[in-house]
């Protein structure tokens, strides 16, 4: 991606006749490229999150651009962020149990690559409990460690298994059989209804 793909995708953004002082516009961008700033440039948009709901097409473009500039961890954010609107996402307070009480030992990755099964109150055909899968980002954390507890975002793999989730709502998280923590469902984004084609 370059210059102009970049205010291209920012373009989608706050119009700058209608910005205040807290928001960020293409200016706010523009003024990073000339003075060759492109992983700030990139960080802006990236830091809206979830203050406004931006289209596929944007964390698309960003992501291109990420990828171009080998910021591996914003490329990954935005791929992320793509998955949330075309599966849904679900944002929730996860305490994982101690190492002493756990199966799985290790700090969990925080970026995404996580693809853990979740009770989430289904049963199967034979009225067992069912689990679905649901990838995993831990907010503000590279890692998390066993006994530690962070807010995460899960991207259902199936999102017709999840459809029932409410905030308020326990979950279990699983490593095989076996308990690997607990989370509370804090919010629920439903996906996108229409996709634009790539």
């Amino acid at each position: 991606m370059d210059v102009p793909e970049l205010l291209e995708a920012a373009s989608l953004l706050v119009p700058e006749e209608t910005a205040t002082e807290n928001d960020i516009t293409v200016r706010d961008i523009w003024d990073y490229l000339v003075h060759d700033e492109w992983e700030i440039a990139l960080d802006l948009p990236e830091e809206l999150g979830d203050a406004c709901s931006l289209p596929l097409a944007f964390w698309e473009q960003l992501a291109e651009a990420a990828e171009r500039l080998r910021l591996e961890r914003s490329a990954r954010w935005c791929h992320w962020r793509c998955s949330e609107l075309r599966n849904g996402a679900i944002r929730a307070d996860l305490t994982l149990r101690p190492a002493a009480e756990a199966r799985h030992t290790a700090p969990i990755p925080g970026v995404g690559v996580l693809r853990p099964m979740w009770d989430i109150g289904r049963f199967s055909p034979t009225g067992g409990r069912a689990v679905s899968i649901a990838g995993l980002w831990v907010e503000n954390t590279p890692v998390l460690e066993p006994g530690g507890r962070a807010a995460v975002r899960l991207v259902p793999l199936i999102p017709s298994h999840w459809t029932h989730v409410q905030p308020g709502q326990q979950i279990t998280m699983h490593q095989n059989r076996a308990v690997a923590g607990t989370a509370v469902i804090l919010e629920v984004r439903r996906p996108a209804t229409t996709m634009p084609a790539r």
